[in-house]
């Protein structure tokens, strides 16, 4: 037989495998010589009191073997002559709608106007090192899209869109560890994810599909209100009834060449702000009573939200032991973005800080239409360019000294390569978001008591936590609400908000495509 039972047990003896059998022997009324095995379902932690805790929900197997009676695999089928169809962009959800494609029998043709992952890592390295950025291949751009260098978070609240546990088994299936399977915030690590995305690549081609890089969308083409065919590099026609636009949060030269097709878009609100650092030592004491993380404890965490004047603030992408990285998809912007390893073993602590913001912040850009949010966020990334001195420099502000108005006399070390400037971010951010993050400060420090802290800086702009456009989609189709056959989705179409979503997305463009 097996049950299911759970078990409360100290940081230290969660990492015993020994003394986890014997808990759980002794919660289910049985030996531990009975126990034949366990598999975790479920694993977090409880730091609510100074006495931590892990919680652990498991199937227990006594006296019985563990055949897994389903074991998770994909099932492509042979792909039909007369179907198939083109997918913009190569990041979760055009990766996981190839996948799902090949399930249902459609020949999945990637276009990405990026490069793969190996060569995207030389673009991504000149960008700290030489302060150069590559239009088509940069932290948002080429093999894998944004998710692949930015942490690779698979916590989500999108169950109700598709199944989350199946997307899990996915990224497992490719090479993730197991434990995705069971945190309460699973985590690759964007040390890991470019295997694991090259994995899918490869796959996806083995099965038939086709996957093509360094090839830009420059047109679409459609005719009584269907698509007919796309334009690559500006030079090569490739005909399709069938289009997903699955290209990420940061296109906007697609965003624009849909607005100058008469392809209906909309303005979306989002949220933008800063990136603010800790030493990690700091939320681990904060968050652990005074306790180091080490052996037995992860790197800390932390969520935070407050209300300000109407709008939300609130803590975004918080990545333990993580980086800042430049994430700038155009020269004379400077955006910024976290990450972390797998191991979340770097010495800080990051976390994007963001405001709401929405039609009354674009009213300034009401000339630009449906781009008005798009003109909106371009013109914040500029300015922080403008105030960050030079070769992609951020401008920064001590935490302390941002809250109280004053200005930094310096600067403390960061983990942001091109390098800090130190500015007064009310130069930098817009007035409805500055004001609010600053009288938020305080009260985070009140919940968090050691947050508020000199020690801590702020780094401008964090500004890509979604699309600025929505491309509006009938929502039983899946088509775009006035042209057959375009799908938008995922991030840069405004129906996802992060790696897990995407996929989702991607997954349920496909099945419409096969219902079409």
């Amino acid at each position: 037989m097996h049950k299911e039972t759970e078990i409360y047990i100290s940081p230290q003896q969660a990492g015993d495998a020994v003394y986890i059998r014997e808990a759980l022997a002794k919660s289910t009324n049985s030996s531990v010589e009975d126990i034949t095995e366990y598999i975790i379902r479920k694993k977090s932690i409880d730091a609510r009191k100074r006495d931590i805790l892990v919680r652990i929900v498991a199937d227990v197997y006594i006296n019985e073997p563990y055949i897994n009676p389903n074991p998770f695999k994909l099932n492509p089928q042979p792909l039909q002559q007369d179907k198939e169809a083109v997918i913009i962009g190569a990041g979760p959800a055009g990766l996981f709608a190839a996948l799902r494609l090949l399930e249902l029998g459609i020949k999945p043709i990637i276009i990405e106007r990026g490069k793969n992952v190996r060569d995207r890592r030389r673009d991504l390295a000149n960008i700290t090192k030489k302060n150069t950025i590559n239009p088509e291949s940069n932290y948002c751009f080429g093999e894998g899209g944004a998710g692949t260098y930015s942490d690779g978070k698979l916590y989500t609240r999108s169950g109700k869109r598709g199944s989350i546990e199946r997307i899990l088994n996915i990224f497992h299936l490719f090479g993730a560890d197991a434990n995705i399977l069971y945190e309460a915030h699973p985590h690759i690590g964007t040390n890991k994810l470019p295997q694991i995305i090259t994995a899918m690549r490869e796959y996806i081609e083995q099965q038939g599909g086709e996957v093509r890089f360094n090839s830009k969308l420059t047109d679409i083409i459609y005719k009584n209100n269907a698509i007919e065919s796309i334009i690559i590099n500006y030079q090569e026609t490739i005909p399709t009834k069938n289009l997903i636009l699955a290209t990420g949060h940061s296109a906007r030269d697609i965003f624009e060449l849909l607005y100058n097709k008469k392809i209906y878009i909309e303005a979306k609100p989002f949220a933008l702000g800063v990136r603010i650092e800790h030493p990690q030592h700091i939320i681990d004491n904060i968050q652990y009573h005074g306790q180091s993380a080490g052996e037995f404890l992860p790197p800390a965490s932390y969520s935070l939200v407050d209300q300000q004047m109407g709008r939300g603030v609130f803590s975004f992408c918080m990545c333990p032991g993580g980086i800042i990285a430049p994430a700038a998809t155009a020269v004379g912007e400077v955006v910024v973005n976290g990450w972390s390893p797998s191991k979340r073993n770097n010495f800080f602590a990051n976390s994007g800080m963001v405001v709401s913001v929405g039609e009354e912040d674009f009213k300034p850009y009401e000339k630009e239409g449906a781009l008005s949010a798009l003109a909106y966020q371009k013109n914040v990334e500029q300015k922080a360019y403008l105030k960050g001195g030079s070769n992609l420099q951020a401008p920064a502000q001590r935490l302390v000294d941002f809250a109280e108005g004053r200005h930094s006399k310096s600067l403390p070390d960061c983990s942001y390569l091109p390098g800090l400037y130190n500015t007064d971010l009310s130069e930098v951010l817009p007035q409805e978001i500055y004001i609010r993050i600053k009288a938020a400060m305080k009260n985070f420090g009140n919940k968090m008591r050691g947050y508020y802290t000199n020690d801590a800086v702020l780094v401008a702009t964090e500004s890509r936590t979604s699309s600025p456009v929505r491309i509006p989609r009938d929502k039983e189709t899946l088509q775009h609400i006035n042209i057959k056959g375009l799908y938008p989705c995922g991030e840069g179409a405004g129906y996802a908000g992060g790696i897990v979503s995407a996929a989702i997305d991607g997954e349920r463009c496909a099945e419409a495509i096969a219902g079409s």
